[in-house]
């Protein structure tokens, strides 16, 4: 690997990064889709759910919420309701979030070292915050120091990561994001922050040719020689 510009903070992808992507798409996804139905039936007169179903276009806001989910659209309307769904299923312990066993060991050592610790998704901050807080390695959510969500720019666009950058007062090129997908790594290089690809076996992932691999977090941590990597 290259000899890099000291890392002050690491900003983690989820999906194919922290967490398989099958439990993003077998659990979670199908859980908010059989739920949806009786929240709208049940809970329509709620605050929040009453203002998600405000923002949604045309007569049948059912229709419309599942066309969205059949696509995997990233609406907000949407990620609202299924962050709804999502917290009452976290809370009642019937759903619990799911990360690879290298995750929470090397993220405790990074924040116990000094780096500031982010979450960059395509999901809402509140369903970031809901898996890690109720993680199948226990509340990881206070070692993080912020979440971001596609409210700040879309993941394959360079600008998202430079208002990141803005965001945390850091130069970019400070910053090491972790991600599976080669696109969104490209558009944080365009950044100029530093980046790597995490390939995990049996998430289907083709490896980047621009981007240094790594098969697991601790195997970042020793490629961009962060403190505590272990």
């Amino acid at each position: 690997m290259p000899d890099l510009t000291p890392i002050s903070a690491v900003i983690t992808d989820i999906e194919g990064t922290t967490t398989p992507i099958r439990f993003v798409h077998d659990v979670l996804f199908p859980h908010a889709r059989a739920g949806l139905p009786a929240l709208l039936r049940d809970r329509a007169a709620e605050p929040a759910v009453a203002a998600a179903l405000a923002d949604v276009p045309g007569p049948d806001k059912l229709a419309t919420l599942l066309a969205w989910m059949d696509t995997d659209a990233k609406a907000g309307p949407l990620k609202a309701l299924q962050g709804i769904l999502w917290q009452d299923a976290y809370a009642a312990g019937a759903v619990q979030g799911a990360l690879y066993p290298d995750v929470a060991p090397c993220l405790r050592r990074w924040s116990k070292a000094g780096l500031r610790l982010f979450v960059y998704s395509s999901g809402s901050v509140q369903a970031q915050r809901l898996l890690f807080a109720h993680s199948d390695a226990g509340d990881l959510a206070p070692l993080f120091a912020g979440f971001f969500d596609t409210a700040i720019g879309p993941k394959r666009d360079p600008a998202s990561y430079a208002a990141i950058a803005t965001s945390l007062r850091l130069p970019a090129t400070e910053l090491l994001f972790l991600s599976d997908t080669e696109a969104e790594l490209d558009a944080a290089s365009a950044a100029n922050l530093q980046t790597a690809q995490i390939v995990r076996p049996g998430d289907g992932t083709t490896p980047s040719t621009r981007h240094p691999i790594c098969a697991d977090f601790p195997g970042a941590g020793r490629a961009f020689r962060l403190t505590g990597a272990g």
